[in-house]
């Protein structure tokens, strides 16, 4: 007699787990660690100013007083960007039964929002070659993201592609400190981590590896002459860069805020809209510093 097997069964249950599985990283460490600021339009503008070197400031005695050189502060701008993503779903998709989720509705506006902040940390961090736009009515405005607000004397650069060095960082920093800069972060690429990683095993330097049965290679405290500066892991950062900056000299100014809005029924479906619109603010272009023409 012939074994009745599954493959002849009809109406058989099916096994769907009722868990969704999403590992794509949602952690935005530079918007983090940033500051916030409310601005009230779309271009926001902000001063810079500086003191004199210093000098032989000995004075004759009696000598009449001369008035010194007087020079006007900078005047720095950025403009706002929207940032936006929109859904549409059917009635009927939102009333079937689904498995992980209650409404397809309220699962996607959940995806858009988590996808909304890695396009924001993309756009500060990411974006090597944007500058600051105004846009018109048919081209969107644009932010100047971090690159674009660095001043070029604090940019370590070169004329080609070359490996991240631990002298590069040290050069960077000095730089940064001679300006007047307290930087504490240095933020690299992944790839870029495990470089850093290495400086440990540099020549004439110890270090214990092992603690017990756990080995360490890790650097995630980097103690320079010029400070102590946390190394921080960005996935969102340009491939070619590290960043080299105090959170304390930069802003993230917010126009709108994130919000959603439902957009008008046209049929059988509904429309939401998730909308913000944020900027950019380096208090001073030489408090920070960036290594870039790196390879990735």
């Amino acid at each position: 007699m012939a074994t009745y097997q599954t493959y002849q069964l009809i109406g058989e249950k099916e096994d769907v787990s009722d868990i969704i599985s999403n590992i794509s990283p949602t952690y935005t460490p530079f918007q983090t660690m940033i500051g916030r600021e409310k601005v009230h339009n779309t271009l926001t503008q902000w001063q810079e100013d500086s003191l004199a070197d210093v000098a032989d400031l000995a004075g004759v005695e009696g000598a009449d007083a001369s008035s010194d050189t007087l020079s006007p502060t900078t005047m720095r701008t950025n403009y706002t960007q929207i940032f936006t993503k929109s859904i549409k779903v059917s009635g009927t998709a939102d009333a079937v039964s689904t498995y992980g989720r209650a409404k397809d509705t309220a699962y996607e506006m959940g995806k858009k929002s988590k996808e909304l902040k890695r396009h924001l940390e993309h756009t500060l961090v990411g974006l090597p070659t944007q500058v600051a736009a105004v846009g018109d009515a048919s081209t969107a405005r644009d932010m100047a993201p971090y690159v674009a607000q660095i001043a070029t004397a604090n940019k370590e650069s070169n004329a080609g592609n070359r490996t991240l060095t631990e002298a590069l960082i040290l050069a960077n920093l000095e730089t940064v400190y001679n300006a007047g800069g307290e930087p504490s972060v240095i933020m690299v690429t992944p790839s870029h981590s495990t470089i850093v990683a290495g400086f440990a095993a540099a020549s004439g330097r110890t270090r214990d590896f092992a603690k017990g049965k756990t080995v360490v290679n890790v650097v995630d405290l980097y103690v320079s002459p010029f400070g102590e500066q946390k190394v921080v892991l960005n996935r969102f950062l340009s491939a070619n860069e590290t960043l080299i900056f105090n959170p304390a000299d930069w802003k993230l100014q917010v126009l709108r805020n994130w919000f959603r809005e439902p957009l008008a029924k046209v049929g059988d479906s509904t429309r939401h809209q998730i909308v913000g619109e944020f900027s950019l603010k380096h208090s001073n272009q030489t408090a920070s510093g960036l290594v870039e023409d790196l390879t990735a």
